[in-house]
């Protein structure tokens, strides 16, 4: 899935700059990806786990990204040794939040 046509053109993010931000969410989602649910359509539920600093990575990414995607909303909830992350867009980008979770699923399948 390295074909970034999914992103959509009110992404802020400098073209050259996305398959690098992909990378740092691949990254995070192969390495401590412990669950992932779709409680509704447009909204995507991610569980990963806690450790040292994984949080304000977390908060960093989510920050970064909320930066240049204004179309993605963002809650990152601590919990006992894991970060919920919520991640919900309007009916117009789900076809965003889609991509997102096939890019998570495969990177879960890399596990």
């Amino acid at each position: 899935m390295s074909d970034l046509a999914w992103v959509p053109q009110s992404c802020a993010l400098p073209t050259e700059e996305r398959p690098l931000r992909v990378a740092e969410w691949d990254a995070l989602f192969s390495g401590r990806l412990s669950s992932v649910s779709r409680p509704q359509p447009l909204h995507l539920r991610l569980d990963l786990a806690g450790g040292r600093g994984t949080e304000d990575r977390v908060r960093d990414l989510v920050e970064r990204e909320s930066g240049c995607c204004s179309f993605l909303a963002f809650t990152v909830t601590p919990g006992q040794g894991l970060i919920r992350l919520d991640v919900s867009v309007d009916q117009a980008h789900e076809p965003v939040l889609d991509a997102l979770a096939a890019r998570i699923a495969a990177a879960g399948e890399q596990q």
